[in-house]
């Protein structure tokens, strides 16, 4: 039952953000210079075919009346129509998200895989040598684009090597892991080494603590220490970095899967964006802000079972 109304309230915290991004998004729209049906159009149309098509689209209405009813639909789920696709955009959206989902999943468990060995290590052996190359190896990862990332990946294992796939989804499950490991490492790249850096300055300042110096007197292992004692209390800041992140990673899809030409929401963005179809716009920065608040949820509820002390604050 705590864990229900932890989840709730989680919900209704998150609400005040959806509102803020539908409403961000619909006014940034709105503000955007020239009139937006012809700028949709290529200003192929006429007067009265400009005005069938605001009427349409509901865009006469007066803007509070038109906002109201977007959130309205969007909360049934109706994102409304694109304007040059034609289709409706939930169902766009729908062929579109497993791609970026994939990516998320598989750039993150690359980033935990690399983050986790590497940053137990670094703060065990902290001003060594090896913790001085991991500390370089961090601030060359904060520095480095991600499109050039990307670029040198493609050019290592897809064209020198033909390791791996440089472009594309695939067609089945195998193929499209395949197709996500040169994407995943571009990610893993950036965000590895900020799980390294916050890992390891969490360990170092709980290794430091009387609980863990309780259990070196009880002589208990360094490696029991270090995964049990240390690590469990040192992941709570390390998954909060995550998550903000991986939300962050939500919008930076867009250069990833631009570079590796992957069919996913980012690639969508883009194109609602080069031929101004607003609905489409609109839809999908409702979907990135869901994505990014149940990212968000999940880090909350990981924090609840790392550490049950959360759900009683």
């Amino acid at each position: 039952m705590i864990y229900l109304r932890y989840i709730l309230s989680r919900l209704i915290a998150a609400m005040p953000v959806l509102v803020a991004v539908t409403l961000f998004s619909f006014v940034a729209i709105k503000l955007v210079p020239g009139d937006p049906v012809r700028i949709m159009m290529r200003d192929r149309v006429s007067d009265a075919e400009v005005a069938a098509i605001y009427a349409k689209l509901g865009m006469d209405r007066p803007l509070v009346v038109q906002y109201l009813s977007f959130v309205k639909k969007a909360a049934t789920g109706d994102l409304g129509q694109s304007i040059i696709q034609n289709q409706p955009v939930s169902a766009l959206v729908s062929e579109r998200i497993a791609p970026t989902l994939m990516l998320l999943c598989v750039g993150t468990i690359f980033s935990i895989l690399i983050a986790l060995p590497i940053g137990i290590l670094a703060a065990s052996r902290p001003d060594t040598v090896f913790d001085q190359v991991v500390r370089i190896i961090c601030i060359l990862g904060f520095a480095m684009p991600h499109f050039w990332v990307g670029l040198l990946l493609m050019l290592a294992f897809g064209i020198q090597l033909r390791l791996l796939p440089i472009s594309g989804y695939g067609a089945n499950f195998p193929e499209h892991l395949a197709h996500m490991i040169l994407p995943g490492l571009t990610i893993a790249l950036f965000l590895g080494p900020v799980l390294i850096r916050t890992l390891r300055a969490s360990m170092i300042e709980v290794l430091t603590t009387d609980q863990i110096e309780v259990a070196r007197a009880r002589g208990l292992p360094s490696w029991r220490i270090l995964g049990k004692h240390a690590l469990r209390n040192a992941l709570i800041p390390t998954l909060t970095v995550l998550a903000v992140n991986i939300s962050w990673l939500v919008s930076g899809a867009v250069v990833i899967e631009s570079v590796f030409a992957l069919p996913g929401l980012g690639s969508l963005l883009i194109q609602a964006v080069s031929f101004r179809d607003y609905p489409l716009i609109q839809g999908l920065s409702v979907v990135l802000a869901v994505t990014t608040v149940g990212i968000n949820l999940i880090a909350d509820l990981s924090y609840a079972l790392v550490d049950r002390r959360v759900l009683r604050d």
